[in-house]
């Protein structure tokens, strides 16, 4: 969700106009390009289109200027146009500008890029929520193995524990993915569509184990399923709204009172890792981040972790 300000329907007469008409082209261009090259995720690439749709109509309509003809001055005056944004929203679309700019350049379209000297907003560091290995522990033990759905769910955890993967991929794992004689699973997708092997450990891999042979099977009830977790009587992969179901259900049951996200495992497991010595580059590769920079912000809540468990246990905290 963009939190936009309608300025002009793109249907408009006036939208119609040769000037904005060209602009919408060379967005759609760029789209494209970055589909084919970069294969962004249907959701990144609709992002995109949409600030630098929402900068063409504007910039036709304020100062009957092709995209192509932007200046810093324009954009600077779109930034302000747009203060009542949030800083994070900001540099979202300077970093989009960019990006279209760089592409313009590259293929002779322009010859400098018109927001090379323009600043981000200063934005404060957002830090992801985690958990601790005690809470964890205490997530992992809230589902009840005898039933099923219990041991299917605890397997789950303990897959997305042990690997770090995002709801969206554990949701979409088929059993071809899942190496369970080589402790990997194979995926492909989640940001850029990139492919990675990812290792999940002894304990996982014992617990999916369990799974596949005490619980699945009755699961399915007769039915055939590629999806490793299947819901019940589907045999469909789970949703990622039934997984977040699922984890604010067993905080719950484990008395976990910090608010929590869908990727909050994650984020435990790459903090977890770095706690215990991790070098930042190998997390970097098990996440699946594109850019270092992204990985970096858990050294952060590493460090952070850290200095409360010295106040809290040495005597001169």
């Amino acid at each position: 969700m963009h939190d936009d300000k309608p300025i002009l329907s793109t249907t408009t007469p006036e939208a119609q106009s040769p000037l904005l008409r060209q602009s919408l082209e060379e967005v759609g261009a760029f789209v494209d390009n970055l589909w084919l090259q970069d294969g962004l995720a249907k959701n990144t690439l609709g992002a995109y289109r949409s600030d630098l749709e929402i900068f063409s109509i504007w910039l036709s309509t304020t100062y009957a200027k092709h995209i192509l003809q932007s200046t810093a001055v324009e954009i600077t005056a779109f930034m302000a146009w747009r203060k009542g944004d949030k800083a994070t929203s900001s540099n979202r679309r300077l970093t989009v500008l960019k990006r279209f700019f760089r592409y313009a350049i590259s293929q002779n379209r322009l010859t400098q890029d018109p927001c090379a000297n323009i600043r981000p907003a200063k934005q404060m560091m957002r830090f992801p929520i985690s958990l601790s290995e005690v809470q964890v522990e205490a997530l992992l033990l809230a589902p009840d193995i005898s039933e099923p759905l219990g041991l299917r769910d605890r397997a789950m955890l303990e897959l997305i524990y042990a690997s770090g993967l995002r709801v969206s991929e554990i949701v979409q794992l088929k059993l071809i993915h899942v190496r369970l004689n080589e402790g990997v699973i194979h995926i492909v997708g989640g940001k850029g569509n990139k492919e990675r092997l990812v290792p999940f450990g002894v304990q996982a891999g014992k617990w999916i184990e369990q799974y596949l042979q005490e619980s699945r099977p009755s699961i399915l009830e007769g039915k055939a399923s590629d999806y490793l977790f299947i819901g019940r009587h589907t045999g469909h992969g789970l949703t990622r709204q039934a997984f977040w179901y699922l984890i604010k259900r067993y905080a719950l049951q484990a008395g976990i009172q910090v608010h929590l996200s869908p990727h909050t495992l994650r984020h435990a497991f790459a903090t977890h890792l770095l706690n215990h010595g991790a070098d930042l580059r190998v997390v970097q590769l098990l996440l699946g981040h594109a850019d270092i920079s992204t990985t970096q912000i858990y050294t952060h809540i590493a460090k952070e972790r850290l200095k409360t468990i010295h106040q809290q246990h040495h005597p001169r905290g």
